[in-house]
C-alpha cells in the first residue's frame, strides 16, 4: 500500500508572493553572481538542442559549463579560507598576552608557520578545482588566497614583534657594530 501525501511545500517564489519584489530587489550573494551568469550565457547559448561541428549537443556544453562555474565558484571559498583564521587567531593572539610563556610563543608559532604552509601548498590546495581542458582560471583565486596568507603572516610578525622577538632595534645590532680603537687621546677639544 503506496502512502500519499497530503500536503507538500514550494519553497520558490512565484510573482504574486508577498516578499518577491524585496529579493528580487537584492543583490545576489558573491558566488551566486557567476553561477547565474554563466547559466544565463549557457541558456542563451543552448536555445537549440543541435550538435555544433565538435560533435557536443548544447545541454552538455550547458553541464561543463555549470561544472566549470562551480569549479571557479569553489575556488575561490578556497581562495578566502586564510581570511577567516586571521580573525580567530588573532583574537587568540590578543588573549594570549604579551608575555613570554609557552602558550604566547605556541600561538604566534603557530600563526608564523600556517600561513607558510599555506602559501608552499598553493597548487595542493587548488587541485581539486582544475579543470583537465584547462578552462578555469585559477590565477586570482590563487593570488587571493597567497594575499590572504601574507596577512596572516603579517599578523604573525606583529605579535613577535610586541613581545620583543624580532630584531628591530638598534640595541639588537649592537653585537655586529665595529668600534673604534681611538689610538692616542687629547685634552684639547677639536676646533
Amino acid at each position: 500500500m503506496a502512502s500519499k501525501r497530503r500536503w507538500s511545500v514550494n519553497l520558490n517564489l512565484q510573482d504574486n508572493d508577498v516578499g518577491y519584489n524585496v529579493l528580487q530587489r537584492k543583490p545576489a550573494p558573491c558566488d551566486m553572481r557567476l553561477i547565474q551568469s554563466v547559466e544565463k550565457d549557457m541558456e542563451q547559448k543552448s536555445s537549440y538542442s543541435i550538435k555544433d561541428d565538435t560533435g557536443i549537443t548544447a545541454a552538455e556544453n550547458k553541464q561543463a559549463m555549470a561544472i566549470r562555474a562551480r569549479k571557479q565558484s569553489k575556488a575561490m571559498s578556497i581562495a578566502i579560507s586564510p581570511g577567516k583564521q586571521i580573525a580567530m587567531n588573532g583574537f587568540m593572539l590578543w588573549m594570549s598576552g604579551k608575555h613570554l610563556n609557552i602558550f604566547s610563543i605556541s600561538i604566534t608559532t603557530m600563526a608564523i608557520m600556517n600561513p607558510i604552509k599555506g602559501i608552499l601548498s598553493v597548487p595542493n590546495a587548488f587541485r581539486s578545482c582544475e579543470d583537465p581542458d584547462g578552462k578555469v582560471d585559477l590565477t586570482s583565486s590563487k593570488a587571493l588566497f597567497v594575499l590572504m596568507n601574507l596577512v596572516w603572516l603579517g599578523v604573525g610578525l606583529y605579535k613577535m614583534a610586541t613581545m620583543k622577538l624580532l630584531p628591530l632595534t638598534s640595541a639588537d645590532w649592537e653585537g655586529y657594530v665595529v668600534w673604534k680603537h681611538v689610538m692616542e687621546t687629547s685634552s684639547i677639544p677639536p676646533s
